[in-house]
């Protein structure tokens, strides 16, 4: 039975000055345990200086990785060089201190896949906060054109599509995962849904301490993609990009792509429209209370 090689990809930068060693040391334990036989794991160092490019050394030696030590632009840069080296039909991306927690995991993606002829494949995970809590991330795939509907650790892409969308648009440092996510879901690229948790991820703290410039991202990502299909106001982006509001004729446009759900496509959308009017109300009301103290 023919059965497809898969290439995780890790981007490093001084992971032994982060005192990401043993969390390092743990995604590359369990994808030794993996019982899927054919993985290749690629480690992109962005020329790490603290003693990372050593320890990497001896993760070769070991046989567990290969690993390129070069100067990036980020982590996305990284990954898109990680992707042309890639030798796996199927791709999945860990940052390093990332990792699946079921053995079985890659095993189970991808027969799934393989089954369903799939170009990317989404799955629950575990996100764990800076402050050490873990929430479950159930995918939201129907409130996709709004905000991101899981994280990237928690997809297997299928390397052909991602040479055809030429990976990550790497301009965007925080929100790339999310562009490349839309032109997924707007090149009408086959998604399955896999419903076991296989992986466990950090949240990202960039979109945490970072928020003005994932505003900006998200603002230029929705007019990038969305320009082809509705001529778009900076009021209408901002509305887009803060409340979740999308203009009822794009709205409609954005209905199509779920023609099996569209029922609950809109249903979810205002949903998720509601959650953040009033989320945005009510720090709005916190703002009125700090400035009347």
């Amino acid at each position: 039975m023919y059965e497809p090689e898969v290439t995780i990809i890790t981007p490093t930068y001084n992971i032994v000055e982060a005192e990401k060693t043993d969390d390092f040391y743990l995604q590359i334990n369990l994808l030794d345990k993996q019982t899927y036989p054919y993985i290749e794991h690629i480690v992109m160092d962005n020329a790490s200086t603290d003693g990372t490019q050593d320890l990497l050394k001896e993760y070769k030696n070991s046989g567990y990785i290969n690993f390129l030590s070069a100067p990036d632009s980020g982590k996305y840069d990284a990954i898109n060089k990680g992707i042309i080296r890639a030798k796996g039909k199927y791709i999945g991306i860990l940052s390093c201190d990332d990792f699946y927690h079921d053995i079985t995991g890659i095993a189970n993606v991808v027969e799934a896949m393989e089954r369903e002829e799939a170009d990317f494949c989404f799955f629950t995970a575990y996100c764990r906060q800076p402050d050490g809590n873990a929430f479950l991330y159930i995918p939201s795939m129907l409130n996709v054109f709004q905000v991101m509907p899981c994280s990237h650790q928690a997809i297997i892409f299928k390397k052909e599509v991602l040479d055809k969308l030429s990976g990550f648009d790497a301009k965007f440092k925080i929100m790339a995962d999310y562009d490349l996510m839309l032109r997924l879901i707007l090149g009408q690229y086959r998604g399955i849904f896999f419903e076991n948790n296989i992986v466990t991820y950090n949240m990202g703290e960039q979109a945490l301490k970072y928020s003005v410039q994932v505003e900006a991202e998200c603002n230029h990502i929705f007019y990038k993609n969305y320009k082809g299909l509705y001529n778009l106001s900076n009021e209408a982006l901002d509305r887009m990009v803060n409340l979740s509001e999308i203009p009822r004729p794009l709205l409609d446009k954005f209905a199509k792509f779920f023609p099996e759900d569209t029922d609950l496509f809109y249903e979810r959308y205002e949903q998720m429209y509601n959650m953040r009017l009033e989320n945005a109300q009510r720090l709005r009301e916190q703002e009125r209370n700090n400035r009347a103290r």
